[in-house]
């Protein structure tokens, strides 16, 4: 499963856009992207969900980000408004992890430690660098691998570190473990759940997905697991 897709959906939103699939040298990357015409930064794609209640294609805008024990909040007004465009958007904490955390028992581990929503390998980076550089943040991430279901080896296998899907990797998996195939498939519909829900966000949002009614300039998308 890659994560190239998230960047197209925004590709024409006015946006300068960076691509990391698994979060290594992102931090670098979005340091390089800011300059004066930076208006903020905001963590786009899917996530993992924590939360049971949270199904495939639920869209979390963050209140806050968790790095750790730190806490970073989010822009409120830029918040308010991604979650008051995108239908049934729900707000709440999201945490990044430097892995995927692809099984049940871990997922329900780090829901009960953190109370988070959602979990993504990028968002706690994002948040990080715009705090260092006193930039307004936001995160809109959408459920892809519910609590109740483990990513399969095969869609791990799958991902390249620049976000791009691996398919001879996921297909040898699935050949060594063909018994995951009803899995695999059952997480390529949740991550077409997941699109539709960015795609149809994306498009209400419009360009600078909503930054625009804060300030000038546009702001940095970043995407990744």
């Amino acid at each position: 499963m890659g994560l190239a897709f998230e960047a197209k959906i925004v590709a024409d939103a006015g946006m300068r856009v960076i691509c990391s699939g698994d979060g290594r040298n992102l931090a670098a990357s979005l340091t390089r992207a800011i300059d004066e015409d930076c208006g903020g930064l905001i963590s786009f794609g899917v996530a993992g969900g924590l939360d049971p209640l949270l199904g495939p294609g639920t869209c979390v805008v963050a209140s806050e980000i968790m790095s750790g024990v730190t806490r970073f909040p989010t822009d409120p007004d830029w918040s308010r408004k991604l979650a008051g465009t995108i239908p049934d958007a729900i707000c709440g904490t999201i945490v990044g992890v430097p892995k995927p955390v692809a099984h049940t028992d871990a997922k329900r581990t780090l829901h009960e430690r953190t109370g988070a929503l959602a979990v993504d390998m990028e968002s706690h980076i994002v948040a990080e660098i715009g705090a260092a550089h006193g930039l307004p943040v936001a995160a809109i991430r959408v459920i892809t691998d519910p609590a109740a279901r483990a990513l399969p080896k095969a869609a791990l296998a799958a991902m390249r570190p620049n976000g791009t899907t691996d398919i001879l990797a996921m297909v040898k998996q699935v050949m060594r473990q063909p018994r995951e195939l009803p899995a695999l498939m059952r997480t390529a519909l949740d991550a077409r759940a997941a699109r539709a829900t960015l795609v149809r966000g994306r498009r209400l949002l419009g360009p600078g997905l909503g930054l625009a009614d804060f300030v000038t300039p546009p702001a940095t998308p970043s995407f990744g697991g």
